[in-house]
């Protein structure tokens, strides 16, 4: 089969879509990244997915393909190798309607003739290239062959060291560190896929559990744990032992609880992973929190504010100084919306500074700044610092005492805007929470600008989710008469969805511009019921009025609007 060579660099900018100045600053990054031309042109914004596909199909006769909506053929994969997927990033995924001798293939590259004739080679078919981003073909890959590879791996340690691992048990712990082949290639195999298969899976934490007769791991998935696999409980010295080396923490401690962080690459994309480990009584637990750095600093458009709620949010980001308060509980998304803020405040003209525990993501022009106890450098007296930075914006990752939240307000009453986070339930009892650390009544009323409180409800998977009219009990829940017919919408499960029958999660927000009245009340000591009864006055939605709008709308259910809102329940 012969082909004719297409500069696919030479098309875009004979199509008017790049210039050859971005042509050439793509080629330096893709030498960088070892990525596609094409995707390193889309993941640096100089073109968008849609465009590259559509010049694919127009130019080339290439057509697109989700692997998310499409279903896959087992027998159509069966016929490449698992070694030639995952080395040209390509799956076959169906067979031409028209004469089944063609095979539908997903490429990353479809201009990649060399692996097109590889397929066709070994198939002994004609191939039929499609467009597909790398990332779900890898997602794809993964569901097919993760699993199979995660225990290929994990019973090649345990061949290897049959012997070590029962020995392991009866050293002492100077043995112990010197014997433990943690550098051994399955274990760090078996991590790295780990991680990979959790990244591509949307998990935001892993967790590795250490119980009586084996070792469960387990991601969190949209806010739910989701079992993964299972292991024999014999390879977790070498688990934690690799995920403590590659967060720099130290393998020979056992008795206590530490804490690291590593970054890895997962599809070209930097991830940030914190990593907690626990000694519990069957061996130590191991925590990984997963940040995607890009995801952190998007628009504000992608954080799901409503039409109504974004005039309101915009209103608290143009105050010049005070206190924006943003609350919510861990996994709420409270790092997403402060760095949101700060990214749509970053100007040439003003000094933005931050202290935060820890740094989460780099954003250009912002002065960042890590907490460390151990060198002295807390919350308190880095903003100690920071204020005679000259600065105009400062952001601190959590007021977590009275030193902390006097010193942000009075920063923010000397003509700073001050961006923080809280652990409270919703915006009114964040006023009784800065009480409670000793700021007083007034200069609280002076200093506090807006308050964001917010939480993540689970989407309705779109091509799964099933109608059926609503309950006694959900009416009176959502607040619609009884006698109201209204339809609902419930999980079911698909492929789409990984068979969960949610997919993604969407934010529910409860924003408090402090006006002048409210001001006056926080002044005048009023209760954080007053205060919430004045603001609802005001227009302010409630998080229990503004998940119940999603369940009615069809992107979420009432059992998640419960778990979200239960206070107000």
């Amino acid at each position: 089969m012969i082909h004719k060579k297409v500069r696919i660099g030479d098309l875009l900018i004979s199509q008017g879509l790049i210039n050859e100045g971005q042509l050439n600053v793509a080629l330096r990054e893709q030498k960088i990244r070892n990525t596609k031309l094409g995707e390193t042109l889309i993941a640096m914004g100089f073109i968008s997915q849609e465009d590259f596909a559509d010049v694919l199909s127009t130019q080339m006769g290439i057509g697109t393909v989700n692997l998310r909506q499409v279903g896959i053929d087992e027998n159509a994969v069966k016929l490449v190798s698992e070694d030639i997927m995952k080395k040209n990033v390509l799956i076959p995924f169906g067979f031409d309607e028209k004469n089944p001798n063609i095979l539908k293939v997903a490429m990353a590259d479809p201009m990649n003739f060399m692996a097109i004739d590889d397929v066709s080679i070994v198939t002994n078919m004609e191939v039929m290239p499609f467009f597909c981003p790398s990332v779900q073909i890898s997602l794809q890959l993964d569901r097919l062959y993760g699993k199979k590879q995660a225990m290929r791996a994990a019973e090649q340690y345990q061949q290897e060291h049959a012997k070590e691992m029962e020995q392991l048990a009866a050293m002492d712990k100077s043995q112990e560190e010197q014997n433990s082949d943690v550098d051994d290639a399955p274990i760090v195999k078996l991590v790295n896929t780990m991680i990979e298969q959790a990244v591509r899976q949307g998990s935001s934490d892993i967790h590795i559990e250490a119980l009586e007769r084996e070792v469960r791991v387990r991601f969190r998935i949209d806010g739910v744990l989701v079992e993964h696999m299972d292991y024999d409980k014999t390879l977790l010295p070498a688990l934690v032992a690799r995920i403590k080396i590659i967060s720099n923490l130290d393998i020979s401690e056992r008795r206590k609880p530490q804490d690291g962080r590593l970054t890895i690459h997962v599809d070209n994309r930097e991830y940030d992973v914190r990593v907690s480990v626990l000694p519990t009584v069957f061996g130590e637990k191991v925590v990984m929190r997963l940040t995607n750095k890009d995801g952190l600093t998007r628009d504000k458009k992608y954080l799901g504010l409503s039409e109504k709620e974004m005039p309101r949010f915009d209103a608290i980001m143009r105050n010049p100084h005070g206190i924006i308060l943003v609350t919510g509980p861990t996994g709420s998304g409270k790092s997403t919306t402060c760095y949101t803020v700060l990214s749509e405040l970053n100007k040439e003209e003003v000094n933005i500074v931050t202290v935060e525990d820890p740094v989460e993501a780099n954003i250009n022009g912002v002065n960042q700044v890590q907490v460390n106890p151990k060198a002295q450098l807390t919350f308190a007296s880095a903003l100690r610092s920071i204020l005679r930075q000259d600065p105009d914006i400062i952001m601190i990752g959590e007021i977590r005492d009275e030193e902390t939240a006097n010193i942000a307000v009075q920063a923010s009453i000397t003509g700073h805007l001050v961006i923080s986070t809280l652990h409270t339930n919703s915006t009114a009892s964040s006023i009784t929470r800065l009480l409670d650390m000793g700021v007083e009544h007034y200069l609280i009323g002076d200093s506090v600008v807006g308050i964001i409180a917010q939480r993540l409800v689970r989407r309705l998977c779109p091509k799964c989710k099933k109608l059926r009219s609503a309950t006694f009990d959900e009416k009176k829940l959502l607040n619609i008469p009884t006698d109201t017919e209204i339809s609902l919408y419930e999980p079911v499960g698909c492929k789409e969805c990984g068979n969960i029958g949610y997919k993604g999660r969407i934010g529910v927000y409860e924003i408090m511009p402090i006006s002048h009245k409210i001001g006056v009340m926080i002044s005048d000591k009023a209760t954080a019921d007053e205060i919430e009864k004045q603001a609802v006055a005001e227009g302010m939605t409630k998080l229990r009025d503004a998940a119940a709008e999603y369940v009615i709308q069809g992107l979420t259910t009432v059992s998640e609007m419960q778990r979200v809102a239960y206070e107000d329940m």
